[in-house]
């Protein structure tokens, strides 16, 4: 079933949120959302069957959360009840049932914080992804200044895969 697809602008109070929604959105997932609307705008329209969302209940969330009046939908009115819930789970689980490329993941995530772009802003933890360097810029150092003001001025941020490389790391530097 091939649909255009029409996009409007309506009130976030005319909406209601899917008191049967299996998804949750807790507060990391909603502070993610949040940051995605402020970084982006809403580049995708919730979608809603007879003032129901069937898909889109964290975005209209944080959308409320951040004070917003109107959001874009698509309506899905066509859908019975048992294609909407299937639908809505199905959105969901399609988005989690895909993987990521770790290397591309890394090299975006390292481009984005080397671009000043803060990836905390949009879900990522960079503590949580092994192998993830942020490139500090490269400072000139007056030699007026001399060693100890030199060594002040700088954070070493070391970024572990897990536990076992924390443990290695502690015993390298106390040798």
């Amino acid at each position: 079933m091939n649909r255009t697809l029409r996009v409007e602008k309506v009130g976030v109070d005319t909406l209601h949120l899917d008191p049967n929604n299996a998804r949750k959105h807790g507060a990391r997932n909603l502070s993610a959302i949040k940051g995605s609307l402020l970084e982006f705008g809403q580049i995708k329209p919730i979608v809603v069957r007879n003032d129901i969302v069937i898909a889109g209940n964290g975005t209209l969330t944080a959308a409320r959360m951040l004070g917003w009046e109107m959001v874009d939908i698509t309506r899905a009115d066509h859908l019975s009840h048992t294609q909407a819930m299937a639908y809505a789970l199905a959105d969901n689980k399609t988005s989690e049932l895909a993987e990521w490329d770790d290397e591309i993941l890394r090299a975006s995530l390292d481009a984005l914080l080397n671009d000043g772009f803060a990836v905390e802003d949009i879900g990522f933890d960079i503590d949580d992804i092994p192998g993830l360097g942020y490139a500090m810029p490269e400072v000139e150092l007056d030699d007026k200044e001399g060693k100890e003001s030199a060594e002040s001025k700088f954070i070493l941020t070391v970024h572990l895969g897990d536990k076992l490389e924390l443990d290695d790391l502690k015993t390298e530097l106390s040798s």
